[in-house]
């Protein structure tokens, strides 16, 4: 009994052994794909046929990935080697399979641009002017069109920072794209922020009667309050009926400082008289934003009242946009004067109670709603 337990331990002893002589002796004859030098070193002792018919394999080999493989991956160490390779033999051309030789030169191209640009990259120094100083004269230059560098400059020292006008400039340059203009003037922005409540501005709103007739509504509106001051609606605006609606717009000479108008041919001679003692202003030929609180509120009147209205003629158009006006002015709270309604922002004080019971009273039929607290 001793005996076969003795054979089959052999037996298993030297089937291992084997096995891995057989592993050991596989893995030395493969090539060795991901440690280049080692498998360099290990063709110096292999003959020259073998070369060959190792280098006959591999290509076969590749010649069938490359009709599954349109387009490999390559890493930058994989380009890197395949350039320097490239270099030590003539004929890499008729070698190369992966990728054209157009390619591997593109590689070389970028590898040495990038090399240049490492070796020429000059150290970047220190700025002497502080990060905060910077960012005040970047705030400085976009707050204040109408400061130049010198301004600037006398506007630093005295906060204690003393630069030269060179040096401001410089900053300068870095938010703001145009120069200051030569001679002084203000946004159009600054303007109507510093004449809203003076300013009026006037517009037409095309529309059409439900037998595809055309009226047009004019309207007046007041910046400051964003309060429609008066609205009329005609199927002929000539220049005489324009110039009756401005007077009427304006009883016991109520006049603006300044009135806002397109280039429209309506606003003719008659309208200049009626608006003596008015400064017109005229927007520049395809601007709508410089009419644009005018244009909002037209699209306004577009969005939530007649484009949910059938227009009969122009007697229902007026009565529709007269309820309408009346809600823009006493009910519908506006974003561009803080939240506020135009009629309560003209009176000094608010008549909302902090309590009572809220009911709502419908406009246009109930496509609109004021919600109110009783008394």
């Amino acid at each position: 009994m001793r005996l076969p337990s003795l054979r089959s331990a052999i037996r298993q002893a030297l089937s291992r052994v084997l096995t891995a002589l057989e592993q050991s002796v596989k893995q030395c004859l493969q090539p060795v794909d991901s440690h280049l030098v080692v498998g360099t070193l290990a063709d110096i002792t292999r003959s020259k046929s073998d070369l060959i018919a190792e280098n006959a394999f591999l290509r076969q080999q590749l010649i069938v990935l490359q009709r599954q493989t349109k387009r490999p991956a390559l890493t930058p160490r994989d380009r890197g080697l395949l350039v320097l390779l490239a270099s030590r033999f003539r004929w890499w051309r008729e070698a190369l399979m992966i990728v054209k030789p157009d390619t591997l030169l593109g590689w070389h191209r970028q590898g040495f641009r990038l090399f240049w640009r490492h070796k020429s990259k000059a150290k970047t120094p220190q700025p002497r002017v502080p990060e905060n100083v910077i960012a005040l004269i970047h705030t400085k230059s976009l707050d204040n069109r109408l400061w130049g560098s010198k301004r600037i400059r006398d506007e630093l020292r005295k906060l204690g920072y003393h630069l030269t006008k060179r040096t401001v400039a410089k900053y300068m340059r870095q938010v703001r794209s145009t120069p200051p203009p030569r001679k002084p003037s203000q946004t159009w922005g600054s303007f109507l922020k510093n004449h809203a409540s003076e300013i009026w501005a006037c517009d037409f709103l095309q529309t059409y009667d439900l037998w595809f007739r055309t009226l047009f509504v004019f309207f007046i509106i007041e910046l400051g309050s964003r309060r429609v001051v008066h609205f009329a609606v005609t199927a002929h605006p000539t220049d005489a009926w324009v110039a009756q609606q401005l007077r009427e717009a304006t009883p016991f000479d109520t006049r603006p400082r300044f009135l806002i108008r397109d280039n429209d041919r309506k606003y003719a001679a008659e309208f200049e008289r009626a608006a003596s003692g008015i400064t017109i202003l005229r927007t520049p030929i395809r601007a709508p934003k410089a009419n644009a609180v005018c244009e909002r509120f037209l699209g306004s009147v577009r969005r939530e009242c007649l484009d949910h209205v059938l227009v009969f003629n122009d007697h229902h158009l007026h009565r529709v946009i007269k309820e309408y006006v009346a809600y823009f002015n006493a009910a519908r709270p506006h974003q561009g004067i803080s939240g506020q309604v135009p009629n309560a922002l003209m009176r000094s004080g608010s008549e909302s109670a902090a309590s009572g019971q809220i009911t709502a009273f419908p406009v246009l039929g109930g496509l609109h709603h004021d919600y109110r607290r009783a008394a």
